[in-house]
C-alpha cells in the first residue's frame, strides 16, 4: 500500500510539479479549477495549461469542461504553441453555447494584436461578434482592427474601422494620425492636412506631423513652405529623420534653382535603407555641374546606371558636357551617344546626337564606322545648321577611320551625298588594304576605281603606281612596265611617297622582261640616290651584277657581287657563289677553286653549299684533277645527302671510273643511281650507261636479269612509251593545254611506271593547277613529290602544300612543308616552306613547334614586315595559349611597329589588354581609344577592345561607362557571340554590386 501511494506520489509530482507534494488523488477538481485560473491570471500559462488538462479530464461538468478548453487554447495562444488556432477552433467547435465564445476572439485577437502579430489579430477580429460587446471593447475593437488593416496597407478596410472611433476619446487622435497617413500615401493631401490640424498640438504627434507638413508642402509645390517647415523641425530630428528632410529641403531649394542652398541637404540624404535612386544622383550631379564642380559632378551621375527616363537622359547629356569640360573624350562619347538614344526631350537628343557625331569623327568609334555616324545624323536632321561642318568631317572621316570598305559602300550606295575626291581617296586605300592581303587582282580593280575620278593629282599618281605593283605581282610584266612610266611621267609623281622605290620597281620589272641593259641602268639610277634605302640598295647590286652575269659582262658581274658582298648584303652567299662562277668565265681557274672550296666553310648554312661542292667536283674534273673531284663529290656526298644534286653527283663519280678503267665500281654507282632515283633522268642515264658496261663486260644477261628489276624500264616496249610520251609533250610545248592534259592522262594511264611518267605526272599537275583544278592536280604532284629527289621535287612539294593549306589540310601540309625547307633551292620557297610551317603548326596547336617556326622565320634579314607580324603574331598567340604572358607582350610590342591591317588591330588590343593587367586603367583605355580611331573596320577587336574598356572603367570606378559599353556591345556585336557572353557576365558583377547603394538599378538578369 505504501509503495502504491508513493507510486502516485510521484506521478502526481511528475504531472503538476507546481503543486509540490499535493497529488491529483487528494485534489478537488474544482479547487483545481479555481488554481488553474489563479495561475492563468498570474501568467503561469504552462502550468495552467496542465492543471486545467487535468481538471477537464476529471470533471463531468459540460460547463467547467468548456471553460477549461477555452483557457487551455487561451494559454496555448499565449505560449506560441503550434496546436494554438486548432486547440481554439475546437473549443469553438466542441462548446457552440459556451458564454466565453465570442470571448475567447476578442481576447486572442487582442493578445496577438498586442504582440504585434496583426496577421494572425485579424484573423480572429473577423470572428468577433461586434454587437454583444460592450462600449469599450467596440471601441478597442474597432481601433485594432483598423490598426491591424493599416500595418498591412490595406487601408479601405482600415479607414471603415478608425473613421468609426475618430472622436473616441481614448483613440480619437491616434485614429485621425492613422487616417491622415493613409490620405498622406494616397496622394490626398487636402485629406491628409485637416486631419494632422486637429493633432497638431499634441506633443507626441508634432515631430511626426512636421515632416509630412515638409513633404506634402513639397510635393504640393510649395518649395517654400516645404524648406521653412523642414528647417523648423532639422534640429530636433534623429539621423534617420535628418536624412528624409534633408532630401526634401534639399530637393526644394533644387527646384527652386538655388543650388548653393541644396548642395549641404543633398550632400546629407543617406538613401533609403541606405540605396539611392537615379533622380537621387542626378540631383546632386546637376548641382555640382551647375556650380562647375565637373569632377564631382561626374561622380554622382555615372552612379545613374541604367537608367531609361528623362532623368536619366538629362543626367548622361550633363555626364557627358562635364566630361568634355575635364578634356575626357572617350567618356564623353559615352555619356553623348546614350542621351542621343534616348527620345524623351527631342531638343537634348539632337544635341546629343551631334555632339556625338563630332567625337566621333575626332577618336574614333568602335560602335559604328564614323561616316555612318555622321551620315546618320545628316539624314536624321537634315536641316541642321551644322550640316555643312560634318560633310566636311566626313570626307576626312573616311581616311582617318581606316575603315575604308565601309567607306566605299556608302559612298557607292548612298546618292544623297556624293564626293568625288573622297571617293577616289577611299578607293586607293581600300585597294592598298587589299594589296597587303596579297589579294592583288581585287587591289587593281580598287586602284582602277580611284582613278575614275581623278581628283587628287597625287592620288591620281598613287593609284598609277599600285596598279603596276599589281600586274608585277601577278606576272603581267609588260602591263606593269607600262603602268610605272606612266606613273613618272605623272605630274605629281615626284610628291609621292612611292617616287623613292620607282627606279628600283622598274628595275626589276626589266630584269623579269630579261631586258638586263635597262635593269642595269634603272637599278644604278637608284644605287645612286643618297636617299635610298639600305636593304634595297643592297638587293638593287645584287641584281646588277645578275643582269651583267646574264650578258656575259663577268667582270663587271665579279665587282657588283663583290660590292654587295663588302656592303653586307643578306644574299652574300648567293652572290659569292656567283662570283665564283664568273671566275670560271673569265678564265681565272684557280680564283673560282679557292671561293668554291672555302665556300662551305665561309656560308655553312647556305643553300648552294651542294651547288658549290658540285660546281668545284665538275672545274676539277675539267682540269683532270679527278682524284681532287671525287674528294669533292664525297664531301657533298657525306655532307648533304639530302641535295638534288646526289644523282648527278654519283653519276660523275661513275664515268670518271668508267674512265678510269675500273668499271665495276663505275657499274655499282649507276646502279645505285638506277635503284635510289627510279624514273629519273639521271636513273635513264645510269641504266644506258650500265648497259654499255655490261656489253663491254660480256654480262647481257645480267644485264636483262637486272633491267627486269627496274619498275621504270621496259624494255620491250620503249618505242612505244618514247612515242606516246612525245605525243602528249608537243601540244604542251605548242601551248595547247587543253590538249596536252588529255594526252598526258592518257599516257599515264597506259605506262603509269613509264620512263616518262615523272616529267607526265608534273605537267599535267602544272596544267591541272592553272586551270584551278587543284583536286585533280594533288595526286599527281605527290607523285612527283613522294618519289626520291628530283628536277620537279621542289616545285611539286611547294604547289602540294599549297593544296593542303588551301584545304585546311595542316597535319598533311607539315610533312610536305618540312620537306620543302630542306630541298628546296630558291629562298623564297624556304620562306614559304617556314612561314606556312609555323602557321599550320598553330593551327594544329603544336605552339612548340609553331614558336620554333616562327623564330626560324624572324632569322632571315629578307622578309617583309608582313611576313615579320605574322611571325610575331604566331609567337604571341602561341605564348597566350600556353600562358606565358610576358613572351606574349613582348612579341606583341614588336607587331604593334610593323603591322598593319587586322594585325595591327589585334596587337594594339593586346597592347590594351596587358595595359589592363598591369592596372594601368587610363594607359589601356587610350589603346582602346586608339584602336577605335584607327582600326574601327576590325570590329572583333572594337569589340573586345570596348569590353576591356569597360573593364577599364569600372576600376577606375566609374560604373555608368562600364555598364553602359557592355550594354551597347550586347546591343551591337550579336555577331560575336563569345565577345556578347564576356560582356554579360561582366555587366551582371557590376550591375549586383551597384544595386547595393543605387535602388534604380536591377538585377533580374534581362540585361
Amino acid at each position: 500500500m505504501l509503495r502504491q501511494f508513493l507510486l502516485l506520489l510521484l506521478v502526481g509530482l511528475t504531472i503538476f510539479p507546481v503543486f509540490g507534494q499535493q497529488t491529483a488523488v487528494f485534489t478537488d477538481p474544482l479547487s483545481d479549477y479555481n488554481k488553474a485560473v489563479e495561475l492563468f491570471s498570474n501568467s503561469q500559462f504552462l502550468a495552467a495549461q496542465t492543471l486545467f488538462t487535468r481538471v477537464k479530464q476529471k470533471s463531468s461538468d459540460q460547463t467547467i469542461q468548456g471553460d477549461c478548453a477555452y483557457y487551455i487554447a487561451s494559454c496555448a495562444v499565449r505560449l506560441n504553441q503550434q496546436n494554438a488556432d486548432g486547440l481554439m477552433e475546437a473549443f469553438v467547435a466542441d462548446y457552440p453555447t459556451s458564454i466565453k465564445r465570442n470571448e475567447a476572439y476578442i481576447n486572442v485577437a487582442n493578445y496577438y494584436f498586442e504582440n504585434g502579430k496583426y496577421a494572425y489579430a485579424r484573423k480572429w477580429f473577423d470572428k468577433v461578434d461586434e454587437n454583444a460587446l460592450n462600449a469599450a471593447q467596440k471601441e478597442q475593437f474597432y481601433f485594432n482592427n483598423g490598426y491591424a488593416y493599416f500595418s498591412s496597407k490595406r487601408y479601405e478596410e482600415a479607414q471603415k474601422y478608425l473613421n468609426r472611433v475618430s472622436n473616441s476619446e481614448k483613440y480619437g487622435a491616434q485614429s485621425k494620425y492613422y487616417l491622415g497617413y493613409i490620405a498622406y500615401e494616397e496622394e490626398d493631401y487636402q485629406s491628409a492636412t485637416e486631419y494632422f490640424e486637429e493633432i497638431k498640438g499634441i506633443d507626441r504627434y508634432a515631430h511626426g506631423l512636421s515632416y509630412y507638413e515638409a513633404d506634402m508642402n513639397f510635393k504640393l509645390g510649395n518649395f517654400e513652405k516645404a524648406i521653412e517647415v523642414g528647417l523648423e523641425q532639422f534640429d530636433q530630428s534623429n539621423a534617420r529623420e535628418k536624412s528624409e528632410l534633408s532630401k526634401i529641403i534639399g530637393e526644394s531649394y533644387f527646384n527652386l534653382e538655388q543650388y548653393d542652398e541644396a548642395l549641404p541637404y543633398l550632400q546629407g540624404y543617406r538613401g533609403k535603407d541606405g540605396r539611392w535612386s537615379n533622380t537621387d544622383y542626378y540631383q546632386l550631379g546637376y548641382t555640382y555641374y551647375k556650380q562647375g564642380d565637373y569632377q564631382n559632378a561626374i561622380g554622382e551621375f555615372n552612379k545613374i546606371v541604367g537608367g531609361r527616363d528623362e532623368v536619366a537622359q538629362n543626367a548622361y547629356y550633363h555626364l557627358a558636357e562635364s566630361y568634355l569640360k575635364l578634356d575626357q573624350k572617350q567618356q564623353a562619347l559615352n555619356a553623348f551617344k546614350n542621351a542621343s538614344e534616348m527620345n524623351f526631350s527631342a531638343e537634348i537628343q539632337q544635341d546629343a546626337w551631334l555632339n556625338y557625331a563630332k567625337l566621333s569623327y575626332e577618336i574614333g568609334n568602335s560602335y559604328r564606322p564614323v561616316p555612318e555616324v555622321l551620315l546618320s545624323f545628316i539624314d536624321q536632321y537634315p536641316d541642321n545648321a551644322n550640316n555643312d561642318e560634318l560633310q566636311e568631317l566626313l570626307i576626312d572621316s573616311y581616311i582617318s577611320s581606316r575603315n575604308y570598305g565601309a567607306a566605299l559602300d556608302l559612298l557607292e550606295n548612298n546618292k544623297k551625298f556624293e564626293n568625288k575626291l573622297a571617293y577616289q581617296k577611299v578607293a586607293f586605300f581600300r585597294g592598298v588594304e587589299l594589296f597587303n592581303e596579297n589579294r592583288f587582282q581585287q587591289a587593281r580593280e580598287l586602284f582602277q576605281k580611284s582613278l575614275s575620278e581623278p581628283r587628287d593629282a597625287m592620288y591620281t599618281a598613287r593609284a598609277t603606281y599600285w596598279i603596276a605593283e599589281c600586274d608585277y605581282l601577278q606576272s603581267n610584266f609588260d602591263e606593269s612596265l607600262i603602268g610605272y612610266r606612266q606613273f613618272m611621267q605623272l605630274p605629281r609623281a615626284s610628291d609621292t611617297p612611292e617616287f623613292e622605290n620607282s627606279a628600283y620597281a622598274i628595275g626589276y620589272n626589266q630584269f623579269k622582261l630579261n631586258d638586263y641593259p635597262a635593269a642595269i641602268s634603272s637599278f644604278k639610277q637608284y644605287v645612286s640616290k643618297t636617299s635610298a634605302e639600305a636593304s634595297r640598295k643592297r638587293d638593287a647590286l645584287v641584281r646588277i651584277a645578275d643582269s651583267y652575269f646574264v650578258t656575259s659582262d663577268y667582270q663587271a658581274a665579279i665587282d657588283n657581287y663583290s660590292q654587295a658582298i663588302t656592303q653586307g648584303t643578306p644574299d652574300q652567299h648567293y652572290a659569292a657563289f656567283q662570283r665564283a662562277i664568273s671566275y670560271g668565265f673569265i678564265g681565272k681557274i684557280e680564283e673560282k677553286l679557292v671561293a668554291l672550296s672555302q665556300f662551305g666553310d665561309r656560308y655553312p648554312n647556305s643553300i648552294y653549299r651542294d651547288d658549290a661542292l658540285y660546281e668545284l667536283g665538275n672545274t676539277l674534273v675539267a682540269q683532270d684533277r679527278t682524284q681532287d673531284a671525287i674528294e669533292a663529290y664525297d664531301q657533298l656526298l657525306r655532307q648533304l645527302p639530302e641535295s638534288g644534286f646526289v644523282a648527278r653527283t654519283l653519276l660523275k663519280k661513275a664515268l670518271i671510273y668508267d674512265n678510269g678503267g675500273d668499271s665495276r665500281e663505275a657499274l655499282r654507282l649507276f646502279k645505285q643511281v638506277a635503284g635510289e632515283f627510279p624514273s629519273t633522268p639521271e636513273a635513264l642515264q645510269a641504266v644506258s650507261s650500265a648497259k654499255i658496261i655490261y656489253i663491254d663486260l660480256g654480262e647481257v644477261d645480267e644485264y636483262a636479269r637486272w633491267v627486269k628489276t627496274l619498275d621504270f624500264v621496259e624494255v620491250a616496249d620503249a618505242e612505244l612509251d618514247d612515242a606516246a610520251y612525245q605525243a602528249a609533250e608537243r601540244p604542251y610545248l605548242e601551248n595547247k593545254p587543253g590538249q596536252a592534259k588529255g594526252r598526258f592522262a592518257d599516257y599515264l594511264e597506259q605506262f603509269p611506271n613509264g620512263k616518262h611518267s615523272l616529267k607526265a605526272h608534273f605537267y599535267l599537275a602544272q596544267l591541272q593547277f592553272g586551270d584551278n583544278e587543284k583536286t585533280e592536280a594533288k595526286p599527281h604532284y605527290k607523285a612527283v613529290a613522294d618519289r626520291e629527289r628530283n628536277e620537279f621535287t621542289e616545285q611539286a612539294l611547294a604547289r602540294l602544300s599549297e593544296i593542303l593549306l588551301s584545304e585546311n589540310d595542316y597535319g598533311e601540309a607539315v610533312a610536305y612543308l618540312s620537306r620543302l625547307e630542306t630541298v628546296a633551292n630558291f629562298p623564297q620557297n624556304v620562306i614559304f616552306a617556314q612561314t606556312n610551317s609555323m602557321k599550320s603548326h598553330y593551327e594544329l596547336r603544336n605552339y612548340s613547334e609553331a614558336v620554333q617556326y616562327a623564330e626560324k622565320v624572324l632569322a632571315n634579314s629578307k622578309i617583309d614586315n608582313a611576313i615579320k607580324s605574322d611571325a610575331q603574331v604566331i609567337i604571341a598567340r602561341s605564348a597566350m595559349e600556353t600562358a606565358e604572358e610576358d613572351k606574349a607582350r613582348a612579341a606583341y610590342t614588336e607587331v604593334l611597329k610593323i603591322a598593319t591591317g587586322q594585325l595591327a588591330a589585334e596587337a594594339l588590343y593586346y597592347d590594351a589588354y596587358f595595359k589592363n593587367q598591369d592596372g594601368d586603367f587610363e594607359a589601356s583605355n587610350a589603346s582602346v581609344q586608339q584602336l577605335a580611331r584607327d582600326y574601327s573596320g576590325y570590329k572583333l577587336y572594337g569589340a573586345k577592345g570596348l569590353v576591356l574598356m569597360a573593364r577599364n572603367f569600372y576600376g577606375l570606378e566609374d560604373a555608368y561607362q562600364a555598364t553602359y559599353i557592355l550594354e551597347s556591345v550586347i546591343e551591337n556585336f550579336a555577331e560575336f557571340p563569345e565577345v556578347v557572353s564576356e560582356a554579360r557576365s561582366e555587366l551582371a558583377v557590376i550591375k549586383a554590386a551597384q544595386s547595393k547603394t543605387n535602388s534604380s538599378v536591377e538585377t533580374d538578369g534581362n540585361d
